[in-house]
């Protein structure tokens, strides 16, 4: 059996890509436990604060923690349905898909991120 506990303060701050006005922290990677594929983030958005629209690198679940993101995402023919999302709603996309968020609320955001990196 494998396992790691990574406490609040703990987190590992770390620039994200496409991403603005926010904080985002790491919580675990794929080599924490037995080389796995799981990835999990916590992200704090700013009001306006957001992802850009981007494929996603990997299969990926966004859990809302507190506060209003919209997330944008994009059929195989580049038409943009727009989620707008509160505590306790998730969305979980595939690979490639192509998807963006935005902090549409008037507070901070808190976002858990869940990320499935491919098997070597």
């Amino acid at each position: 059996m494998s396992y790691k506990v990574t406490y609040a303060n703990e987190a590992v701050k770390y620039e994200a890509p496409g991403h603005f006005e926010c904080l985002t922290t790491r919580l675990h990677n794929p080599a924490d436990v037995n080389g796995g594929t799981i990835v999990n983030g916590l992200s704090h958005f700013l009001p306006g604060g957001g992802a850009n629209v981007a494929p996603a690198n990997f299969e990926m679940i966004y859990y809302i923690i507190s506060g209003e993101m919209t997330v944008e995402m994009y059929d195989d023919n580049d038409q943009a349905t727009q989620y707008v999302l509160h505590a306790g709603d998730s969305v979980h996309f595939g690979k490639g898909t192509k998807r963006g968020c935005k902090n549409t609320g008037i507070e901070t955001a808190q976002m858990l991120t869940i990320m499935i990196k491919p098997q070597a």
